[in-house]
């Protein structure tokens, strides 16, 4: 099963604020700071025209009447790992695809639940509802692709959101889809496929599966086993533990213009990213920078990247690095977004010493920095730049993934 929560943030919301059970409601950032993009809808909100990442002014417009309320992050999180709990009652092969949907195979514990997947579904459905007020859809099928195509396509449309969707009775179901609602196609290879007169997911099923690998190689093939529903990977509960890099990037409050406040949010990134991979036993060998322009109608920024010659994790060098990725791409056009990540991670136990570097005196700096904020919290101790004009560490510490907790 792909097991799908409805309008998530909205639901979790709308369960903890019963009067505004029967009222439109959405969860959104904050206009103050430009952030106020929709973020969840609830059916009756979607109703009236209000959709998701569409800007909080053009929803008010469609819909005057609309509660907003700000994202609680860590409640998310929390109930999102309640639920997961929860399906694992049923079954130990439970697999987060995102905070609101997961894949879980019951191939295993089906018979101690009556055998039959459409009440099985229900039961899940019944006490996550119970226990939580959130609200989940379940697509069901013989593999993961048809399981998140059940649901997708059909299961979030069909009366009591559940459906069965059997490998033989695919394309009776989804064949005359539009090529854009299967999963994976985007807007761009939309427009190639209709280019080569595949306008439904049967036309691209039915398509030479040379004819695809020739045009697009492996990324043909994949769409091609998604049309035809082939998937041989398991749900496997470990999916996820192999961490590839380390990052974070921050949407900035106002365009910043000056290189000095652009260095001042790199410096402050790097502390962040170098912490956590310090937690996490790991050492990058590349770092990369990424920063977007302010105007969405003429896209400015870049993404580059460096190979260092020993992997590290201390805070001053990859920032004397990120900075000068950027000092070397930046075009001097105003930044909305700043990013910064570790890749090639290794462990961190074992790491290259200097003659002509401290090394160690750097790592003893960060490590006492980490003390003091795991016992005091994220901001109980600061570098001067932070508490600038252009700081964010401060209002950072209040938040999960750029969202209040």
């Amino acid at each position: 099963m792909l097991i799908d929560m409805q309008s998530f943030y909205a639901s979790v919301e709308k369960a903890k604020m019963p009067q505004y059970k029967n009222r439109p409601l959405a969860v959104a950032g904050d206009p103050a700071r430009r952030s106020g993009i929709i973020l969840a809808a609830c059916p009756l909100a979607k109703a009236k025209g209000v959709s998701t990442a569409e800007p909080l002014w053009q929803s008010l417009q469609k819909c005057p009447e609309l509660i907003i309320v700000k994202p609680h992050m860590q409640e998310y999180i929390e109930v999102s790992t309640q639920i997961m709990s929860i399906i694992e009652e049923f079954t130990d092969l439970v697999e987060p695809y995102s905070i609101d949907e997961l894949f879980a195979d019951f191939t295993g514990s089906m018979h101690l639940f009556g055998n039959d997947p459409i009440d099985l579904a229900k039961q899940i459905q019944d006490k996550i509802y119970n226990e939580t007020g959130v609200y989940a859809r379940a697509g069901i099928g013989e593999n993961k692709i048809i399981s998140k195509l059940c649901c997708d396509m059909i299961a979030k449309k069909a009366e009591g959101g559940i459906f069965h969707l059997k490998k033989e009775e695919l394309h009776l179901h989804i064949g005359d889809k539009p090529i854009r609602d299967m999963w994976g196609i985007g807007s761009r290879m939309e427009k190639h496929l209709w280019k080569m007169g595949i306008r439904t997911i049967r036309d691209l099923a039915n398509t030479p599966l040379s004819k695809l690998r020739s045009k697009w190689g492996v990324n043909g093939e994949v769409i091609w086993r998604v049309a035809n529903g082939l998937d041989h990977s398991p749900v496997t509960v470990n999916t996820h533990s192999t961490q590839k890099d380390i990052g974070n990037g921050m949407t900035l409050p106002r365009d910043y213009t000056e290189a000095w406040e652009i260095e001042v949010v790199i410096l402050d990134i790097c502390t962040e990213v170098c912490r956590r991979a310090r937690k996490k036993g790991l050492m990058g060998s590349v770092v990369s920078v990424s920063v977007s322009g302010a105007d969405f109608d003429h896209p400015t920024g870049f993404h580059r990247q460096v190979k260092l010659s020993d992997p590290t994790n201390i805070t001053v060098d990859v920032c004397k690095i990120a900075k000068r990725i950027f000092h070397q791409h930046w075009d001097g056009q105003p930044v909305r977004r700043v990013g910064v990540s570790l890749s090639q991670l290794s462990n961190a136990d074992t790491y290259q010493l200097s003659f002509f570097d401290d090394q160690e005196q750097k790592r003893a700096i960060d490590q006492v920095m980490d003390d003091i904020k795991d016992r005091f919290g994220d901001i109980a101790i600061l570098r001067a730049s932070s508490i600038t004009a252009a700081g964010q560490a401060i209002d950072r510490a209040s938040k999960i993934g750029g969202h209040y907790k």
